[in-house]
């Protein structure tokens, strides 16, 4: 699908299916809809609002065919009240006009939406345009889940806006592969699957990118024992990642530091009952996929003077006669000795031995991301991560990010007292506690894995990484969360 920005005005445009976009009003409809409407359109819009009660108020729309004219078919989308209009607001607009102009067998739509700015028009229509074909099967019975839009033009900016659409497709496309290595089912998304990914993204970009992958002896040469311990049951052997960026004279060294469950069948604490969504571990390793990913958008954009470390400690959590037992004593790279509570709080194990590794490289900020409790669902729901931090400027930074591009997070507390739960009576601590604060502890537990950086956050992304039915610009299934975020966060260093 192309996208590019229009030359001529909404009233001049030709094609099958224009969209505009409108802020709440009173009465007749605000006087440049109004004169497109008489000028072209013959007074068919000011029918459907009368008729439709449509006044632009929030996900309201009217539309339909025109006629035989320059425009076959067009539809008014409410923006609602003006002093409530995001960027998200538009995202979603413009991913809600896509699905119309699919479902009317557009080929050619154009966009009329207000303010000057492309990148959440193309955000919006890219995402919302992303099918996932690669395991199913064409049948000549069923109708095609192909896209019917081919072009989209964005009317009314200047043509200074067609420079940001190449780098705002690329960090789609980033995004659509942290969507698809989620959504690929654990067969077909293996440790091994990461490692390669992480390689052919160095290869890609050999001019920023360089690539490690430490294989399970070099592992245990560096005391890898929490992220081992994990992995030891799976036929399949671990992959530790490190893929590094740099680009220019680095004045900031930063690591992003995600969980790479590729499968997680919580161990001899087997997911079991209803509500367990073993089904749905695949997406255990959603963290790696947004960490990698995040990696392919910095490759492509190319902030300067910036070192940035990807990190993914990759395996399964599966059962075998050389499973983890609840009540085995593993020792991190740390040195910390960690006691068993529950096989199946197996993340922040993986991670521990990420952090340290990330921590011993001398960068200022870390991030971690992982789809690591049920618990942050239960407080904070579907569609918001939890962001647990130590330092106001990394806070400051990752919220403004996340309020750019609508990808929603919410600072929860460190309280260090909660980490009383997970006494042990044989080890250092225990890997869990009890129900109570469940995704409170577990940031705790991994920072004691950080000696030397300033500056830390968690990010709990359990919830959002996937959804059941369509949203905003979300197809059902893996959404990409927060690929956009991180990137943004990241380039907010560059110099």
């Amino acid at each position: 699908m192309e996208i590019r920005v229009g030359a001529v005005a909404p009233a001049a445009w030709q094609g099958d299916g224009l969209v505009l976009a409108v802020p709440a009003f009173e009465g007749e409809l605000p006087a440049d809809l109004a004169r497109l409407d008489r000028e072209v359109l013959g007074g068919a819009l000011q029918e459907m609002a009368t008729e439709g009660e449509f006044q632009g108020k929030a996900d309201t729309q009217i539309g339909g065919r025109v006629g035989a004219g320059p425009i076959r078919k067009v539809a008014v989308l409410g923006l609602g009240p003006v002093d409530k209009i995001t960027p998200d607001t538009l995202r979603k607009a413009a991913a809600s006009a896509l699905r119309w102009a699919d479902r009317q067998k557009c080929q050619t739509l154009a966009l009329a939406f207000p303010g000057e700015d492309p990148v959440p028009l193309v955000e919006g229509v890219a995402l919302a345009a992303h099918r996932d074909r690669r395991f199913k099967t064409e049948s000549p019975d069923k109708p095609s889940e192909k896209l019917t839009v081919t072009t989209v033009e964005l009317l009314g900016l200047p043509a200074t806006a067609q420079a940001a659409i190449a780098p705002t497709q690329a960090l789609v496309e980033s995004v659509i592969l942290a969507r698809e290595l989620v959504a690929a089912p654990p067969n077909y998304v293996t440790p091994q699957t990461l490692a390669d990914t992480a390689t052919e993204l160095a290869k890609a970009h050999p001019e920023v990118l360089s690539v490690e992958i430490l294989e399970q002896e070099q592992c245990q040469a560096l005391g890898m024992g929490a992220f081992l311990g994990v992995a030891q049951a799976s036929e399949l052997p671990p992959k530790f990642i490190h893929l590094t960026y740099r680009h220019g004279e680095p004045q900031h060294k930063l690591a992003v530091v995600g969980k790479g469950l590729t499968f997680d069948s919580g161990g001899l604490n087997l997911k079991v009952g209803a509500g367990s969504s073993i089904e749905l571990m695949k997406i255990d390793m959603a963290g790696a996929a947004a960490t990698l990913a995040t990696a392919r958008a910095i490759a492509h954009r190319q902030p300067t003077n910036l070192e940035v470390h990807f990190i993914v400690a990759a395996c399964e959590n599966m059962i075998s006669g050389r499973a983890l037992h609840p009540g085995d004593i593993l020792v991190a790279s740390n040195g910390k000795h960690i006691e068993i509570d529950n096989t199946d709080a197996e993340g922040r194990l993986t991670l521990a031995d990420a952090l340290v590794f990330a921590d011993r490289l001398g960068v200022e900020a870390i991030v971690d991301l992982a789809t690591l409790t049920g618990a942050c669902i239960v407080a904070l729901g579907d569609s918001i991560a939890g962001l647990w931090a130590t330092d106001e400027d990394l806070v400051q930074r990752l919220q403004t990010a996340s309020q750019h591009t609508g990808e929603k997070m919410w600072r929860m507390p460190l309280e260090e007292p909660y980490f009383q739960q997970m006494k042990s009576v044989v080890a250092d601590f225990k890997n869990a506690g009890s129900r109570s604060g469940g995704s409170i502890t577990a940031a705790l537990f991994l920072k004691q894995f950080l000696d030397k950086t300033p500056a830390w956050a968690h990010i709990d992304l359990a919830g959002p990484v996937w959804t059941d039915k369509e949203n905003g610009y979300h197809n059902a299934g893996a959404t990409g969360y927060p690929v956009r975020t991180l990137t943004a966060w990241l380039e907010s260093y560059a110099t």
